[in-house]
């Protein structure tokens, strides 16, 4: 018998497909040959292989990699285009967290489109880092002009002080720089991120359309920055609010009967929150908003250095604070180690070198957790809205307190699902910023609503610079709200008066009522679980189950039937 040869086989079946095509080219047709005598004369199948992948054109070779590297831009820059198609480009709903009891929801909130509408990004913009690049380099800001005002602080501080007007907002031009004390539109303070100033494209985005709105505004510049020089050996950081309040009780006591808002964005926006928390109900503000906040700094501190890209990220917010700091070189040199500063590739490390020593912190990571402005939510006592993305490539979404918010009912938390880092371009042009929007519609409905005149009621203590005092112990009944939040109720203080006793029992009845309601729903949801439960454990265990049913069943009927069957 003749041995059997897979290589003889191989070119058999190669020369037989050959006769049955078309003529080849001279080319073509010496790569074939060579492949021919190299079949006769090779044994090793990989060879072979390689013969055949050398007859590829190297037009497909060039598809396949561009095809390979798109793939990996639309994970890496996470694209999100094919997800908008297949939703029809209709956008994400945005996803409002607030108190069950909130007055703020029911009052503005609701009543705010913008906010319980849908956000879709520009459609050439379909990546949070695209976005955020966008916003840095373009932006599309609006053109106007500032008008400066300079306010020293009594440590020696210079800050700059950048107002446009409402009359300025419809291209008027007016000799003052400041509203007049007869001037009743109200006053919104801007508080910009890290490095940003009054000239930041988003920046500009926002006074611009409050100005347009009607609305007196003013970006209060952090030191240093907006073209002023340092005079004092104080340094804004992420957790230093004294500048701001020093500049709102400034413009409160200049203009006492007009209302006050602040927008802050960024590290603006967590020295806003930690502001708020601080103060409380002392503060002479109506309303406020924050925009990308980063909440949680040692959260954050570890997700920009977890990726590659967030590492980039990183890098250049590491490079613009370099920068800031050999602008003031000359106070910087003599305060911290400026050799060490300059060598600074992160953040982390331009905390370590600079910021610690400035802010007097013992070690970063403390001056992290105590600039944290989530320390300090359940202590905010003014209407406050907090925008966030949820692919924001700086500020991550694990740093997001939902538990707090929602415990809050004078804060309502606005996420969307896309948008970048202070970034939300809307439109084919991308000549709009959906946040924007947001809080300039969220401020008017506010200005506008019972709200603006209400009296300010304490929170709770919840900051860490006040002891956490447990009132469990306090009271023999708990409270569970509508959203499930279970709080500890105090002793009911009774009076003499039958009427107090019977207002005390509502109060009672009232408390119980929504507690029986949710043991209501418990116990549904217990039944579900269980069923569902039932079906798991037949469905997983029926292959063995079964069987030895069936064979039980099989002889139990087995034995029933033969007995009556007739005998032959």
């Amino acid at each position: 018998k003749r041995h059997f040869n897979p290589q003889f086989l191989h070119a058999l079946i190669f020369r037989t497909s050959r006769l049955n095509s078309p003529p080849l080219s001279s080319e073509k047709s010496r790569r074939v040959s060579a492949m021919d005598g190299c079949t006769a004369a090779s044994d090793s199948p990989y060879e072979l292989l390689f013969q055949a992948l050398s007859l590829i054109p190297t037009a497909h070779y060039a598809a396949l990699l561009l095809a390979l590297w798109l793939v990996f831009l639309y994970d890496f820059l996470e694209i999100h285009l094919l997800r908008d198609l297949a939703t029809g480009f209709r956008g994400d709903p945005v996803k409002l967290t607030y108190n069950a009891s909130s007055e703020l929801y029911r009052a503005v909130a609701s009543k705010c489109q913008v906010l319980r509408g849908r956000y879709l990004p520009t459609l050439w913009l379909c990546s949070p880092h695209i976005q955020t690049a966008f916003l840095t380099f373009f932006g599309n800001p609006p053109r106007f002009t500032y008008k400066r005002v300079m306010f020293y602080t009594s440590d020696g501080g210079t800050i700059a002080l950048d107002w446009v007007l409402h009359s300025d907002g419809g291209g008027a031009y007016t000799s003052h720089a400041v509203p007049q004390k007869d001037d009743k539109a109200p006053i919104v303070i801007v508080i910009p991120g890290l490095t940003s100033d009054s000239v930041a494209p988003y920046i500009k985005h926002l006074v611009f359309k409050l100005a347009k709105q009607g609305w007196n505004v003013v970006v209060s510049n952090h030191r240093g920055l907006g073209g002023v020089e340092i005079t004092s050996d104080r340094f804004y950081n992420a957790g230093w609010t004294e500048d701001s309040r020093r500049i709102i009780d400034h413009i409160h006591q200049e203009y006492p009967d007009t209302p006050l808002y602040v927008v802050g964005t960024s590290i603006g926006a967590n020295i806003l929150v930690k502001y708020l928390g601080e103060e409380t109900v002392n503060v002479p503000i109506v309303g406020a908003v924050a925009v990308c906040n980063p909440w949680d700094l040692a959260i954050g501190d570890r997700f920009i250095t977890r990726r590659f890209v967030q590492k980039l990220y990183d890098k250049a917010l590491a490079f613009g604070l370099v920068g800031y700091a050999k602008l003031h070189q000359t106070i910087l040199s003599r305060l911290i180690d400026w050799d060490g500063l300059k060598k600074s590739r992160s953040v982390r490390d331009f905390d370590y070198y600079a910021t610690c020593i400035l802010a007097k912190f013992e070690t970063v990571d403390t001056y992290y957790r105590r600039s944290s402005s989530v320390n300090f939510v359940g202590n905010v006592a003014v209407p406050l809205l907090c925008i966030n993305a949820l692919d924001d490539p700086v500020c991550t979404r694990e740093s997001i307190p939902w538990d707090e918010c929602r415990m809050n009912p004078n804060i309502v938390l606005a996420a969307t699902q896309h948008g970048g880092h202070l970034a939300y371009f809307e439109g084919i042009s991308a000549s709009t910023m959906w946040w924007v929007r947001a809080v300039s519609e969220f401020l008017e409905v506010l200005h506008s609503s019972p709200l603006k005149n209400r009296p300010r009621k304490k929170v709770g203590p919840c900051s860490t610079t006040t002891p956490l005092e447990s009132k469990i112990d306090q009271g023999p009944y708990v409270n569970l709200m509508e959203d499930g939040t279970v709080t500890a109720v105090g002793d009911i203080q009774r009076e003499s008066k039958p009427e107090a006793a019977a207002s005390d029992q509502k109060k009672l009845n009232d408390l119980i009522a929504p507690m029986k309601r949710h043991i209501t729903q418990l116990t549904r949801h217990s039944r579900t679980s269980i069923w569902l439960l039932a079906y798991i454990a037949i469905v997983t265990t029926w292959p063995v189950l079964g069987s030895g049913l069936f064979f039980y069943l099989k002889k139990k009927l087995r034995s029933f039937l033969l007995p009556a069957l007739p005998s032959r």
